[in-house]
């Protein structure tokens, strides 16, 4: 069997679960919480979920570093363990579509697997990100082996389904204040971002990334929020006071 390479493309950084300057140390638990948190790894069987757990590494990628990139083979799932990412398409011409932001406890890259084709986006750390990598040979196990695991996945690309269309909506028909309360609420996706607090760890700067806007946009953008009592600035992030309200802010406008 090939050995994984499991350096961060562009440096000579290591992942998390191999041992760093000398210690020998291995944080192999940090990946078995994401896998039991989640809503996949709750329902796996004691074998099924050992094996996914032998089949996942960890790697740690610095802001503005690229997880994965559009057109390069699609050889693993991914999970956000801890950080915040964001899924987009770079153009050869400068320009950037900015397609979601993916959070703790996220997955993603499932489409790009079943498919079985280059990757279509690339997903960039907005901040210090470490990700799960489950490579393939264990995901497609676990899809013939797994009736729970197959549920999920269903759920997963449904929601997935209904994400994209809701942005297509939001892109086409909504003001900027009211987008940016989408890409905050979108991040509270019970599936597909279990692991979402309402103290969302996110700068404006950050959130003007995941929406597509200057950080002096999303500024005035999370003012108008404030103002309308649906959140809060806070030291290290912004506090969700009210996910409904965010889910249907400018309906009425």
């Amino acid at each position: 069997m090939p050995t994984l390479d499991t350096r961060i493309p562009g440096t000579n950084s290591t992942p998390y679960n191999q041992p760093r300057h000398g210690t020998g140390k291995r944080t192999l638990n940090t990946i078995e919480t994401l896998l039991r948190n989640s809503l996949w790894g709750q329902a796996l069987s004691a074998d099924a979920f050992q094996r996914a757990l032998a089949g996942t590494v960890e790697r740690r990628f610095p802001a503005n570093a690229f997880i994965c990139m559009k057109g390069e083979p699609v050889t693993h799932w991914m999970g956000i363990i801890d950080g915040l990412g964001k899924m987009a398409s770079h153009w050869t011409s400068g320009k950037t579509t900015s397609l979601t932001g993916i959070s703790t406890g996220g997955w993603f890259g499932e489409g790009s697997l079943l498919k079985e084709e280059p990757r279509r986006y690339d997903v960039m750390a907005i901040r210090e990100t470490r990700v799960a990598f489950m490579n393939r040979a264990t995901f497609l196990w676990l899809l013939d082996h797994s009736i729970p695991f197959n549920r999920y996945m269903i759920t997963q690309l449904n929601e997935r389904l209904g994400q994209f269309i809701g942005m297509m909506e939001n892109e086409r028909m909504l003001g900027i204040d009211t987008r940016i309360a989408r890409v905050l609420a979108a991040l509270f996706n019970p599936v597909l971002y279990p692991g979402t607090q309402r103290l969302l760890q996110i700068s404006q700067e950050e959130l003007g990334y995941l929406a597509g806007v200057s950080r002096q946009r999303a500024n005035q953008g999370i003012k108008a929020l404030e103002e309308a009592g649906l959140v809060r600035c806070e030291y290290g992030g912004i506090h969700v006071i009210d996910l409904d309200g965010l889910q249907h802010f400018g309906e009425n406008v």
